[in-house]
């Protein structure tokens, strides 16, 4: 009897049971050697004895490790110890889908078709190399916190003895997803597992599965015979072809392959996020595959004509709010010479006035009308004001002004005083006072002696006077 602390191949410690089911207990585990957290899955000792399961299940998990998909669980390591066969595999954060469901009870359609394009992605990764899942179930479907889906579990329903075992929740859960060429003893396929995730995806937008019944027995025979309920009215038509194409009895009438699946799951997802934004509804979806950004994903929303920009306008502004057109003014008599203040910067509309019979009309000028009717109106920016220092800056400048002109006005005086270019200039000079009969007067008379300078010659002539009165 395995127990916390149990040491499996002298490596993997068992830490905590996380799950168990008809074939074993999945353990949260440490692997001792590179120090890593692990998921060890122990089957029960009664399916060593099987012939060839042991042999079988060892090639199948070699299988499964040559997997390289994020969608699909990593198998690090298989063995047996103490009679007791054991898987370790990658330990993954997260809830199982069959968790979520029972707490929630359904998904919406875009969610449900996410998942389901992950699941349909991990499976075709399977199938490539030639693994059929044949157990896919909630159970089997880890979802991480971060949305992203992992299928876990590969292959271990193919050993007899499990269609046998009759714990509770095992089989029972095993025969609610199981295919109809399954229940009837074929071959599983990769349309099995395309069977199973249609169940799955029916389960999630329904909140339960399609059939019930008393035993395992009776619920694989209704796969067989029997059409599943309808699903919900509020699911869309195109997520209802999709599930219900899955869920063909005929495996050839189902999605040729898990990529198709995954494919249309994917475009629906689109297809209702798109209608989720816009409000409309989703177009038809095709059976072919498409990539994210096709054409057939971005035709799902139909056009709506959209309103001009005018009317729009109108529409979301108010009547109330809208700018009226001012009415013109009339001329009256006696003319109005001055107009008290306004109180309020916001100008009001003034009612018309009616002009006497034969009166001229004048238009008031024609206002620029703002594009935005609810915004205040701006008021102009004020007259710049003139600084002292621009003041005194003039006053100097006008000064200097004066100065120079006076000074011009000076020395042109003084030269026309002394006389013009190649003119003789004349030179006054008083020397004092002479007497009477030719004698020096000291006073009373003043003697004037005058020279002027010849151009031609350079030569100088004086006079001499006697001034009178």
């Amino acid at each position: 009897m395995l127990s916390p602390g149990v040491q499996l191949g002298n490596r993997y410690r068992l830490d905590e049971r996380i799950a168990s089911g008809g074939m074993g207990d999945v353990w949260r585990g440490t692997d001792q050697v590179l120090g890593r957290t692990v998921a060890v899955k122990s089957l029960l000792p009664a399916l060593l004895d099987e012939p060839g399961f042991a042999e079988r299940f060892r090639g199948e998990a070699r299988t499964m490790a040559t997997i390289n998909h994020p969608g699909v669980v990593d198998v690090y390591d298989f063995g047996s110890d103490q009679h007791i066969a054991f898987l370790v595999m990658e330990y993954v954060e997260g809830d199982a889908l069959s968790a979520t469901l029972s707490r929630v009870g359904r998904l919406t359609p875009a969610r449900t078709m996410a998942l389901l394009a992950q699941a349909a992605d991990a499976l075709h990764a399977a199938h490539e190399k030639g693994i059929v899942h044949r157990d896919v179930k909630p159970g089997n479907l880890l979802v991480r916190p971060n949305g992203t889906l992992v299928l876990t579990d590969f292959g271990i329903a193919r050993s007899e003895l499990v269609g046998q075992l009759t714990a509770a929740g095992s089989v029972l859960g095993t025969a609610s997803y199981i295919s109809p060429e399954q229940a009837t003893g074929a071959v599983a396929t990769p349309a099995s597992d395309v069977y199973a995730l249609g169940v799955v995806a029916y389960q999630c937008l329904a909140g339960r599965r399609p059939f019930e019944g008393d035993n395992p027995l009776e619920i694989a025979m209704k796969h067989v015979r029997e059409t599943p309920r309808p699903l919900p009215s509020d699911i869309p038509p195109q997520v209802k072809a999709i599930v219900e194409r899955a869920l063909a009895k005929d495996p050839s009438a189902r999605w040729p392959s898990a990529a198709a699946l995954a494919g249309v799951a994917r475009q629906a997802k689109q297809a209702l996020s798109q209608q989720a934004r816009s409000g409309g509804q989703i177009g038809p979806i095709s059976g072919v595959p498409a990539s994210p950004a096709g054409p057939s994903a971005r035709a799902q929303v139909p056009a709506t004509p959209r309103p001009p920009a005018s009317a729009v306008s109108r529409a979301q502004v108010p009547a109330a709010a809208r700018p009226q057109p001012r009415p013109p003014a009339v001329a009256a008599h006696p003319p109005v010479t001055s107009r008290p203040p306004v109180a309020t910067p916001t100008p009001q509309p003034r009612p018309p006035v009616v002009a006497p019979r034969g009166a001229a009309v004048v238009p008031p000028p024609r206002q620029q009308q703002h594009p935005y009717p609810y915004a205040r109106p701006v008021a102009p920016p004020p007259a710049p004001r003139r600084s002292r220092s621009g003041l005194w800056v003039t006053a100097i400048l006008v000064a200097v002004l004066v100065l120079i002109c006076s000074g011009v006005i000076s020395y042109y005086y003084n030269n026309r005083a002394i006389g013009e270019p190649g003119e003789p200039a004349a030179v006054s000079v008083t020397s004092g006072a002479v007497r009477a009969h030719g004698g020096d007067y000291l006073v009373r008379t003043s003697y004037r002696r005058g020279v002027r300078l010849q151009p031609a010659g350079g030569e100088t002539t004086t006079s001499e006077g006697r001034e009178t009165r």
